[in-house]
């Protein structure tokens, strides 16, 4: 038997190659077989020396790793390559998934080295300038392996916390809502005006940087190869560049050469009145009957801002002087601090001031709760600034009609707005998109126009043809009943089930996830297309000449073992070969494709 072999996971960065580590270098060179996904093995191929490769597409994430794993145990050395950091969304954890699956160990197992390489957040941050010098996190916005849901929560609590965000795989081809929807829920807790860098291919051929706003992202060409960094309420844009506050101006005075507080002063808690160590101190020499904070306005004897009063844990206002920006003293810096943790990390109305561009009033520095509550009373979203949620629905009028009328399309322009948007799609409906405080309230304008209200998501979608303008209309009530039941209803992953009524079936059914075609008094059945992709098919036939009586109940047993069995994202030609059998419906294979070169190139 041969000895195991080793993986090397391999994080070779933003694909210049002067930005690869040593060590990455040496172990590409000391590899045997290169595992990778194609254009990433296109960016090192100057580096490779005659190894093995082995190159797949997009969603081949699996099988590369599981291929790594083979080859290894094999007794090879195999490099298994991620641009940016392999253990930043690379192929590092993959790889250590497919070995626990196997029940490998550390001590008896395939050797596995993961090298680690500048991520998109560090490259990016270097070309916008210092964007990422305070609390930061990344925020992955696929959703083809996350629940849409769960990285909601996690936009909603890095927006609420004031936390830099760096944005990978903001938009794709297919994915093009995500990135509006997590604008909609920054803007509820940020000034519009936040800083923005759009980085796209740091440090490629094609390097396009931006500075923009937080209002004004969406006007940007966004993809896949973009990485989005969205600053936090200090960050600011000088000279182009966008720049974070470390928090050195708390302490030290900028434009000095000498500073108040001498070096071995600098870490006392009494220096840091914002700190654990100082709310621990003030805790336990705060009055049994509480009070207010005062905060300070000059400097003890030491050089140190000093608190005169504790502050209790449920205080219900602060008073304080807003500190100046530029040549602010370390103590008024300190007051400033403090009326922060009062209030929750910002003064009430300094947001509302750089919106409107005005500073300040001495009123806005003192925190109310009862202000708070007149908030969100009115319906405005938790951030402070009273923008609406994007509600976000598709509308048609009807499953096989494809004509508005001038009254619906009056209602959608009046609805939208200046600062709605309307999209009309290949589904053959339009998507609204429109700030809203009452959802429920819209829909029912909707419908009481006639149109079909429906969700956008991981939803299933029916969809039929025009039956040749109504005239061929013997398969309308099944279509209409397939909508009444089905349509709308959550799914592991958004499912169209497309009928055409005859078969000419020129509206592509056989191309979808589920597709009908009425035919001779009877409905074929088809499962599993898949319409993009370099191995995009049609769909399988499993069926033909099913009784009209019969095609629903059938359709309906099929959407219920996909939503029982089905796994969170997992597209439905997926599911179909996974299982084998749905509702007794085989799964076979489809041919081979035939791969041709073109004599272009392409």
């Amino acid at each position: 038997m041969s000895p195991l072999g080793k993986l090397l996971v391999i994080g070779f960065g933003p694909g210049d190659m002067e930005h690869i580590t040593k060590r990455a270098l040496d172990a590409l060179a000391e590899s045997e077989v290169i595992i990778g996904y194609n254009t990433y093995v296109d960016l090192i191929c100057p580096l490779l020396n005659g190894q093995e490769i082995v190159r797949t597409g997009m969603t081949e994430e699996v099988s590369r790793a599981q291929e790594a794993v083979r080859q290894a145990e094999m007794g090879k050395k195999v490099a298994v390559i991620s641009s940016g950091d392999a253990g930043v969304y690379g192929m590092a954890g993959l790889v250590y998934e497919v070995l626990m699956q196997k029940g490998w160990r550390r001590e008896d197992g395939v050797e596995v080295e993961v090298v680690p390489g500048i991520s998109a957040i560090q490259s990016c941050a270097s070309l916008l300038g210092a964007p990422v010098m305070h609390d930061a996190c990344t925020i992955s916005l696929s959703d083809h392996l996350t629940p849409w849901e769960t990285i909601v929560k996690r936009v909603e609590a890095a927006a609420s916390a004031d936390f830099v965000i760096a944005l990978y795989n903001p938009r794709s081809g297919r994915r093009t809502r995500q990135i509006v929807e997590t604008q909609s829920i920054l803007l509820r807790y940020r000034d519009p005006q936040t800083p923005v860098g759009l980085v796209k291919s740091a440090y490629r051929e094609r390097q396009q940087v931006i500075v923009t706003t937080l209002e004004d992202m969406l006007n940007h060409d966004i993809g896949m190869l973009t990485t989005v960094i969205i600053g936090n309420s200090s960050t600011t844009v000088y000279d182009g560049l966008i720049v974070t506050p470390r928090g050195y101006q708390r302490k030290y005075t900028l434009d000095a050469t000498e500073q108040v507080l001498k070096p071995h002063q600098r870490l006392r808690t009494e220096a840091e009145p914002w700190s654990l160590g100082a709310q621990e101190d003030r805790a336990l020499s705060a009055p049994q009957g509480g009070g207010t904070l005062t905060a300070p306005t000059e400097p003890s004897a030491s050089g140190a801002a000093v608190a005169t009063q504790a502050r209790p844990q449920a205080m219900a206002a602060v008073q304080v002087t807003p500190a100046k920006q530029t040549g602010a003293a370390p103590a008024s810096l300190a007051a400033e601090a403090l009326g922060r943790l009062a209030v929750g990390g910002k003064l009430p109305g300094e947001a509302n001031a750089r919106w409107s561009g005005q500073a300040p009033t001495a009123q806005s520095a003192v925190g109310t709760a009862a202000g708070a509550g007149a908030g969100a009373a009115a319906g405005k979203a938790p951030g402070g600034f009273g923008k609406p949620a994007l509600f976000e629905v598709g509308v048609s009028p009807g499953v096989g009609n494809k004509k508005f009328t001038a009254r619906q399309m009056a209602l959608l322009a009046e609805v939208a707005g200046d600062d709605g948007e309307l999209e009309y799609t290949p589904d053959h409906q339009i998507v609204l998109r429109v700030p809203c405080l009452d959802p429920e309230e819209l829909v029912g304008q909707l419908r009481d126009e006639q149109f079909i209200v429906m969700p956008i998501g991981d939803v299933f979608k029916v969809k039929a043809c025009d039956f040749c303008n109504m005239e061929k209309d013997d398969a309308v009530p099944v279509a209409e009943h397939l909508q009444v039941v089905l349509g709308g209803l959550q799914a592991p992953k958004e499912t169209s089930i497309a009928l055409n009524g005859c078969g000419m079936a020129c509206y592509g059914a056989v191309l979808e996830d589920i597709g009908i075609v009425y035919r001779k008094g009877g409905y074929d059945l088809f499962l599993g297309g898949k319409k993009f992709g370099r191995n995009a098919h049609a769909a399988q036939s499993v069926a033909e000449g099913i009784p009209g009586d019969q095609i629903t109940d059938i359709v309906e047993s099929i959407i219920a073992e996909y939503k029982e069995k089905g796994h969170p994202n997992e597209r439905f030609h997926k599911f179909f070969k996974r299982v084998g059998i749905v509702a007794g419906f085989r799964h076979e294979d489809a041919p081979a494709t035939v791969e041709v070169n073109a004599v272009c190139g392409d």
